[in-house]
């Protein structure tokens, strides 16, 4: 199974994503990010200055505003993809 990294104040969203059998990597600094599949933040740290260095080559969701349920189907849809 795919391993998410969620961001650690998403914990309904880790929960719903454990229901369906990923894996989950609480992601407090951008190292937690390695090997993940796919990251969930909450898009609260926006990048002002315009740099996109990023250590992960998955997908990333921003969860603002989704449901857990959204948030699992995003995640589905990212990972069909690849």
């Amino acid at each position: 199974m795919s391993i998410i990294g969620v961001e650690q104040s998403l914990t309904n969203v880790s929960e719903a994503l454990l229901a369906k059998g990923y894996e989950i990597v609480e992601l407090k600094h951008e190292s937690d990010a390695t090997g993940v599949d796919c990251c969930v933040i909450t898009g609260l740290d926006n990048n002002a200055l315009g740099i996109h260095d990023t250590s992960i080559q998955g997908s990333i969701i921003e969860a603002a505003g989704l449901s857990a349920d959204e948030v699992c189907r995003k995640v589905e849809e990212k990972l069909n993809l690849h």
